[in-house]
């Protein structure tokens, strides 16, 4: 019977971790079905994430602290969006007024979501990490694969190469969770590939809802191929490496005496 609890409380909050994720999803399906008066569909999404952002805050779901790391990753993935669309990787074919050079501001939020699931499911397990390689190493694989995103385009994709050092920089990181009154621990290079697979999963129903179009998706819809999980995989890593930082400083603040 124990198993069971666990298991309900461990996805109890998971989903609540969830919410932000699943409001723009919500946001997605609902304007592709209804269209919202006087507005173009790319404005009132942008509208509907910024009032959904608002009421968490307000209600006490987010804390001051996640959204600025929320905030930081709305920037970080808005700039990759304006890189991609000019480079055609993919695109936003809608019209809207809160486009800059061809990409809506609401695409930020998408990426804004992993760190918004990042903080909450860290606060809600009550989470803690052993073996972390430290502010240098991590800061410098992660920008690595941030700039990697941009340079491939130009130079040899190293995606394959930096995929290998994120095991060999994190083979003695644990992720520590609890649930109730247990602790487990998992490897924190699974725990990337688990939830860039469900980035994966998730992008696929973005994109049948009309999120962005990539460029064999103009005529029809199809799946997108599962090659994009490393890309997720990566791009995971450096939420993780952005948030832990910032709960191990923190955490260091709180621990200086006076």
């Amino acid at each position: 019977m124990k198993p069971v609890v666990q298991l309900l409380y461990f996805g109890y909050h998971q989903a609540m971790s969830c919410i932000f994720p699943v409001a723009i999803f919500g946001t997605l399906a609902l304007t592709r079905i209804w269209e919202v008066p006087f507005l173009h569909r790319y404005d009132a999404i942008l509208l509907i994430l910024l009032a959904v952002q608002y009421l968490m805050y307000s209600s006490g779901l987010e804390t001051w602290d996640e959204i600025k790391v929320i905030c930081l990753f709305h920037v970080i993935g808005l700039a990759l969006e304006l890189y991609k669309v000019h480079m055609g990787s993919w695109s936003y074919p809608e019209p809207g007024v809160s486009k800059l050079f061809g990409v809506p501001l609401y695409s930020g939020f998408m990426y804004a979501s992993v760190a918004s699931f990042m903080c909450q499911v860290w606060r809600r397990l009550r989470m803690d990490m052993t073996g972390w390689p430290g502010g240098m190493a991590s800061f410098a694989l992660g920008g690595a694969i941030y700039f990697n995103f941009f340079t491939h385009h130009f130079i040899p994709d190293f995606r394959w190469w930096l995929t290998a050092l994120v095991f060999v920089v994190f083979r003695k990181t644990w992720i520590i969770y609890r649930v109730r009154a247990t602790t487990y621990r998992m490897p924190l290079s699974v725990a990337f590939v688990i939830v860039g697979f469900f980035i994966w999963a998730a992008e696929n129903i973005a994109t049948f809802l009309g999120a962005w179009t990539y460029p064999d998706q103009r005529e029809a819809w199809r799946m997108v191929g599962v090659s994009k999980i490393s890309s997720w995989f990566l791009l995971v890593i450096i939420s993780v490496i952005i948030v832990a930082q910032l709960k191990h400083v923190k955490a260091a603040r709180r621990a200086e005496p006076g």
